[in-house]
């Protein structure tokens, strides 16, 4: 008995819901250099922490610890340049077009301009000699 309530309360409610989400997937290649930059700086961290640990206990590895701390964080920095050229070439190859919203107002006004324009022309060219105001 039990296990018949057991699953129909399974089959009833579903364990998770899909949520869409409201924002696309990155491009495949920003995704990877974000990805590459994210492992570069976790291993940065690790690095800096045996460095840290090195130099507190006084043993003759905090030398070369520190150094290559001192490398991983430039390399790091270095892979989160990457991640914003890299996002910024994308979005100049994949045609993205950037105008300033007075060049987008002007040219929707010359759109409206024609069209009542238009209108207009299509009134009188129908024969009805004057304008007939919308409802």
């Amino acid at each position: 008995m039990d296990d018949a309530v057991d699953s129909r309360s399974r089959t009833e409610r579903p364990l998770w819901r899909d949520v869409p989400r409201g924002r696309r997937r990155l491009p495949d290649p920003v995704r990877g250099s974000a990805v590459r930059a994210g492992l570069i700086a976790s291993v940065t961290l690790v690095v800096a922490m045996v460095a840290l640990m090195a130099v507190v206990a006084g043993t003759w590895f905090a030398g070369p610890a520190v150094l290559t701390a001192i490398v991983a964080t430039v390399v790091t920095t270095w892979a989160m340049v990457d991640v914003l050229v890299t996002r910024q070439t994308w979005a100049q190859r994949a045609g993205v077009v950037s105008s300033p919203s007075s060049a987008v107002r002007e040219s929707r006004r010359q759109r409206r301009r024609a069209a009542r324009e238009a209108e207009r022309a299509d009134l009188h060219g129908a024969g009805h000699g004057r304008l007939i105001p919308r409802a």
